[in-house]
């Protein structure tokens, strides 16, 4: 039996899936062609950013099920933005269809996991990942470049479970980056909204009088 936190985050990365898919699920090509929120980024690069974000995270998935440890891009670096650019321009059908075909994978995947793959590692661009952590990270994944499309899906919109669980974490992260003993995030921080204080930290969001959050 897995553990409650990690039925948790595979609930909510299968939640983050289901509403993304419902805002894809009418993309038209105009749509796909259209700027993202992300700089230099279309709407297509970051649908195929999410698949191949997909694929990535099934390689070592899979890899640990055998007690073996993967790369989560083959092509490190160069290989994954040789991807995005090689499929950002295809069709909107083609675009959905991709998100679609992997998310399934990746689920299909989680739901054949046995505690063998779920406590093996992979290797991400920054570090060594543990597999009970990837649906966590997924769910982040999924939250925050469905807002950077830009379409009908907004931060503001992030369930209030999500939000609560990420800003511990990025609040955390932010603190780990700071001097000792100023760990506080900034009082005009602290007085906007909770999706909004997740989104300065992500860097999606600007607060009036505060720097960027520098974490990402």
């Amino acid at each position: 039996m897995n553990s409650p936190d990690l039925e948790r985050d595979l609930a909510g990365a299968r939640s983050a899936h289901a509403r993304l898919l419902v805002t894809i699920a009418g993309l038209t090509d105009s749509q796909a062609r259209q700027p993202s929120l992300l700089p230099d980024w279309s709407v297509g690069h970051v649908l195929t950013h999410i698949a191949r974000n997909a694929d990535g995270m099934l390689r070592m998935t899979t890899a640990a099920e055998r007690g073996e440890v993967a790369a989560m891009y083959a092509g490190g670096v160069a290989g994954r933005v040789a991807d995005i650019e090689a499929g950002a321009g295809r069709s909107a059908t083609e675009l959905s269809d991709d998100v679609r075909t992997s998310i399934d994978r990746l689920e299909s995947a989680w739901a054949e996991a046995t505690p063998t793959g779920w406590a093996g590692h992979g290797v991400t661009m920054v570090g060594d990942l543990s597999i009970a952590d990837v649906p966590a990270r997924r769910w982040r994944e999924t939250e925050v470049h469905h807002a950077d499309l830009g379409l009908s899906y907004r931060f503001e919109d992030w369930p209030a479970d999500y939000v609560r669980l990420e800003l511990v974490r990025m609040t955390a992260q932010w603190a780990s980056r700071k001097p000792m003993g100023l760990t506080d995030l900034p009082a005009a921080v602290l007085a906007v909204p909770p999706n909004v204080r997740l989104a300065w930290l992500f860097g999606r969001h600007e607060i009036d009088g505060v720097p960027a959050a520098g974490v990402f």
